[in-house]
Formats: structure tokens, sequence, C-alpha cells
């Protein structure tokens, strides 16, 4: 080897280790001091703390009063394309757009009281065991999270 292809060699192999030294430094910094986040979790469910063949059957019932207003559902959401159609045209009519959102807002509460009433009828067939339990699940569920950076 010569010396002119030596020197390439020792600067290349200077060049890799300093690289490497700084790989090495940097993980080890990110080990040390990185506070690692913790990935937001899904909101816990009422029915959690039940026992599996009652949750399932929680579940059934909730399924069921909203498919038993699916269509309401849909009146909802059929009145707040139409309220986002009045909005987007040059001339707002205020009353007219008023109104879409009031049919919106009274379907969804329709749907929302529906579902509410099957499952106050679901909880009035639990003993008060399984009720604390179900209560404890939607106390997890309203519990204020802890802030994140």
């Amino acid at each position: 080897m010569t010396e002119h292809g030596f020197k390439r060699l020792a600067i290349g192999l200077l060049v890799l280790n300093t690289f490497l030294i700084c790989a090495l430094a940097g993980a080890g910094f990110f080990y040390l001091y990185d506070n690692a986040t913790v990935p937001p979790s899904r909101l816990p469910l009422a029915g959690e703390q039940l026992p599996s063949k009652l949750r399932g059957e929680f579940q059934k019932a909730l399924n069921n009063a909203r498919r038993d207003v699916r269509s309401t559902g849909l009146e909802a959401r059929q009145a707040r394309v139409e309220a986002a159609a009045l909005m987007g045209k040059p001339d707002l009519d205020g009353v007219a757009l008023a109104d879409a959102l009031k049919r919106a807002r009274e379907a969804e509460y329709a749907v929302r009281a529906a579902t509410e009433q099957k499952a106050i009828d679901f909880v009035a067939t639990l003993s008060v065991d399984e009720r604390r339990r179900l209560a404890d699940g939607l106390i997890q569920r309203e519990a204020p999270r802890p802030a994140t950076k």
C-alpha cells in the first residue's frame, strides 16, 4: 500500500469512527435523558368493569338501541349536510341555517336519549354490586386526564 493510499484509509477510518462515536453518544443521551411519552390511550368503556357475559349483553343492548334509532341519526347527518350546504352559499340564510342546525341537534338528542334509556333498562336488571362496577367504569371514563407535554 502506498503512503497516499494509507493516508486515505486512515482519514476514512477517522471519519467513520467519529460518526460512530457521535451515534453512540447520541443514543446514550436519549437513553438516559429521554422522558418516554406514553402514547394516548383510548377512553375506557363504562361496561369494561362488568363480567364478560354481562359486558356482552350491555354492548348488545346499546347496539340495538343505536340500530333502532338509526333513521333518526341519518336525519341528524342529513341536517348537518344541509347546514354545511347553506353555509357554502354566497347569500347566507341565517334562519334556514339555524333551522337545519336545530333539526340536527334535536335528532342527536333523540338518539342519545334512546341509547340512555336502553342503558337504564339494562342497568335496572343488574345487582347492586354489578351496578357499582358499572358506576366505577363511568367514573374512570369521566375522570380528568393528566396533562401531557
